[in-house]
């Protein structure tokens, strides 16, 4: 059996599959800041200091665009997981009214823990610092 690594469709695959991942957390970066003061005042309706979206953002904004380009992606995916497990149970914890939300962040979770072992693939900066 062949490595799929090796694949033809690897790097576009892979490049794909950040950019669809990458997507969501870019996307709520902006929303947060086009609607901070909202954003703030939920979070602490939910128990956390509104002063933790300040890294939140820059989390979302600057980590997405980390794995879109694959840049220190280990690191990024790393972070990013252990980011969407925390959000899941402290802000979609209530299963019954939020289960969706809470299983999409399991689930990023989990693609985020296969780029930090697989990391980003050919088409990355990673791979292009690494040469």
């Amino acid at each position: 059996m062949t490595d799929p690594r090796n694949h033809a469709l690897a790097a576009p695959t892979d490049l794909l599959a950040r950019a669809l991942m990458a997507f969501i957390f870019i996307a709520a970066g902006f929303h947060k800041i086009g609607g901070f003061a909202g954003t703030q005042g939920w979070m602490e309706s939910m128990g956390v200091p509104g002063i933790l979206l300040y890294p939140v953002v820059v989390l979302e904004l600057f980590g997405g665009l980390a794995i879109l380009l694959g840049f220190k992606t280990r690191i990024i995916a790393f972070l990013l997981a252990g980011f969407c497990v925390l959000s899941a149970v402290i802000f979609h914890g209530d299963l019954a009214n939020d289960f969706n939300a809470f299983a999409k962040n399991l689930a990023m979770a989990g693609g985020f823990l296969l780029l930090t072992i697989n990391g980003a693939g050919k088409l990355s900066l990673d791979a292009k610092l690494a040469k």
